[in-house]
């Protein structure tokens, strides 16, 4: 036993392998379980779908095979990659739901919380503490250790791997080594997922390019078309929005109120009004302008501090806003119309042609944004392009104008033309009507004065005869004093006519009975209507009622009505007359309507009926044809109205007619009506 002991302690070769063995024992354990790990990363690299999945299945093999609670990837953004893609993996502990509101705050990433797996560089360093404030915010779990490397591919860093424990942990060298070795296979994966992104960059290019293709294509077909110019600015404001992908585009034209805008220097702010004419929303419910928002979509361009620094700016320079944060002291003056307490990112470009600023289009993000050089481009050109057609429209309009004023003026001349024409025939018409009643009123004029003048000689001749008796004397007596009070009644009315007309005198109110006047006026007829075979039917109110008249002028209305209907009544009818009481526009009326039967008025001689001289059917019948035209004047006299209407009988040749008279019960037309009365 002793010389084993002593032999092995005297053999130094021995001994060495003794020593050295378990060394490489480990070291070839080591390199198995690096080639096995690489393995897997490899078989993920190669049968991922996604890069965000590969990455995400890569930290799940670094986490388990190095036994952390969380395995952090992110890649490093250089110049070909685009934003940071990162990928957690974290023991079931930590991922599991037991804890879904505790979110552990990342403590201060510096040594030694943070060990490198190799020797690191300042860059190293730096790179790794921003991939762990990035790919660590809001783990569910204290970062106690951390176990970092920088991936490199092509000489360049990719990407970093970061192992964490919620624990105090010593990393050993051969977790340093084993995370050095596959640092190499991880770096192609980040390798990948940026080659990816670049792809994906490269197809939003060109589908962008693509979109602003087809954006210039439209606004040249626009350009072209035949729609109004607002019409098609909306169009064209919100293709461009859409093509740009803003939340919000505004189009908004100025009106200068001066006409020497020109002349005021780029510095002076004019007096314009700006007037939003163009609207598209990507959100119309959540950005859409209402009345309880703004009261008009219009204001002054220096009420606007965003308008005037747009305006002011050099040419072809955009106004950006892409926040709250980023806006100028002179934007607190912002119109509403730009709701920036909603859309707080703007770019707002002016359109101007010739020297001569147009208006503004605005784009707005919900979101703050960075504008791409190639997007400014395409809204500098957009403005361009829009700047033209408005200054194409405004000058064809101005030309439309111009023919339009010009042919409206030579059609107002045709149409005075022709209404000089139409009026002249109008009067030359009314002339040979005024002639043709002219040569009626001195014909029936002569007849009626003639007719009793001829009566009389013919009496004094017939008196002076010798030999007449004193009965006979009487007889040519009465006919000399029935024909003059025939010719002085025809004087009488022909005055009386003229005095109404002129409105002379007003008249004289006084109360009557209406009803016990009534029934004195129709019996006083009586006895003539009896001689033709008429009688007469009175339906009266059974209360008598008042009525505030004039006394004279209303007896000649009726016995005119009596008078004109017993001339135009067939034999053996009745002439009818109802009184009745009515409140039109709270005033009190009385309705008389006087219906006789006999031949039809027509509606052409319902026109003239009531004119001095117009007879209609019925010529032979004796009279002047002033009755009812004094008729309706002494109503008119009385404040009233009168009209006619002619109802045919069914299977006879005759009609009822009626006529209609509306008087005011007292003289004041606006006494109320009282229930009282």
């Amino acid at each position: 036993m002793k010389k084993r002991l002593s032999s092995s302690l005297q053999c130094p070769d021995e001994a060495e392998r003794l020593t050295h063995y378990p060394v490489k024992l480990m070291q070839h354990e080591e390199d198995t379980t690096a080639l096995q790990l690489a393995q897997k990363i490899n078989q993920i690299i190669a049968n991922s779908s996604t890069p965000a999945m590969m990455l995400q299945d890569i930290a799940q093999v670094l986490g388990v095979a190095f036994k952390v609670d969380c395995c952090c990837l992110v890649t490093v953004q250089g110049k070909a990659s685009g934003a940071e893609v990162t990928a957690n993996w974290c023991v079931q502990e930590y991922s599991s739901a037991s804890h879904p509101d505790e979110i552990f705050s990342m403590e201060q990433l510096d040594l030694p919380v943070v060990q490198c797996a190799a020797e690191p560089t300042i860059e190293d360093i730096s790179t790794i503490q921003n991939s762990l404030a990035i790919g660590c915010q809001n783990l569910p779990l204290p970062i106690k250790a951390v176990l970092a490397i920088a991936t490199r591919f092509g000489g360049n860093k990719n990407g970093v791997i970061s192992l964490i424990k919620s624990q105090l942990y010593d990393w050993s060298e051969s977790e340093k080594r084993l995370l050095r070795t596959v640092e190499s296979v991880c770096a192609i994966a980040f390798s990948q997922v940026a080659q990816t992104q670049l792809i994906t960059s490269q197809q939003q290019n060109l589908q962008t390019c693509a979109q602003h293709q087809n954006l210039i294509k439209q606004l040249t077909i626009l350009s072209r078309s035949n729609l109004e110019v607002n019409q098609m600015l909306q169009v064209a404001i919100a293709s461009t929005a859409e093509a740009l992908e803003a939340d919000r585009g505004l189009l908004i034209l100025l009106k200068y109120t001066d006409p020497l805008f020109r002349s005021i220097p780029k510095k002076q702010i004019p007096k314009a009004k700006a007037t939003v004419i163009g609207e598209w929303s990507r959100e119309t419910e959540s950005f859409y302008l209402g009345k309880e928002d703004t009261q008009d979509n219009s204001f002054w361009l220096s009420d606007c501090g965003i308008c005037r620094r747009a305006f002011t700016a050099e040419s072809g320079k955009p106004v950006i806003i892409h926040d709250n944060r980023d806006r100028r002291k002179d934007t607190s003056t912002v119109a509403p119309a730009f709701v920036l307490e909603k859309l707080p990112a703007m770019l707002l470009m002016r359109l101007e042609s010739q020297g001569k600023i147009l208006g503004f289009l605005a784009l707005q993000q919900a979101q703050p944004r960075q504008w791409q050089i190639a997007e400014l481009n395409m809204v500098e050109m957009v403005c361009a392009q829009l700047s033209n057609a408005i200054i194409q429209t405004q000058t064809l309009r101005q030309v439309q104008m111009l023919v339009d004023e010009r042919t409206s003026q030579l059609q107002r001349s045709l149409d005075v033309q022709a209404k000089l024409y139409e009026r002249t025939r109008q009067y030359v018409e009314q002339l040979r009507e005024l002639n043709q009643l002219k040569d009626e009123f001195l014909s029936n004029m002569s007849d009626r004065l003639r007719y009793p003048l001829t009566n009389m000689r013919m009496a004094l001749r017939m008196l002076r005869q010798p030999g007449r008796t004193p009965e006979q004397q009487a007889k040519y007596l009465d006919i000399l004093e029935e024909e003059c009070t025939k010719e002085i009644n025809l004087i009488n009315d022909l005055l009386t006519l003229q005095k109404l007309e002129t409105h002379q005198e007003r008249p004289q109110f006084e109360t009557i009975d209406l009803n016990t006047r009534i029934e004195d006026l129709a019996a006083s007829f009586e006895k003539k209507f009896a001689d033709k075979g008429l009688s007469i039917s009175l339906d009266l109110p059974e209360e008598s009622l008042e009525l505030q008249t004039e006394l004279e002028s209303f007896d000649r209305i009726l016995q005119e009505l009596f008078t004109n209907a017993g001339k135009f009544s067939e034999r053996d009818t009745i002439v009818q007359l109802e009184a009745t009481h009515q409140v039109v526009e709270q005033v009190d009326r009385v309705i008389i309507k006087v219906t006789n039967i006999g031949r039809g008025i027509s509606e052409e001689e319902a026109t003239y009926i009531f004119d001095a001289f117009r007879r209609g059917r019925g010529r032979w019948i004796p009279g002047t044809g002033l009755g009812l035209a004094l008729v309706k004047s002494l109503v008119q006299h009385l404040n009233g109205g009168i009209a006619v209407e002619s109802t045919p009988i069914a299977d006879t040749n005759l009609s009822k007619i009626c006529f209609i008279l509306n008087l005011p019960q007292f003289s004041d037309e606006d006494k109320p009506y009282s229930e009282s009365d």
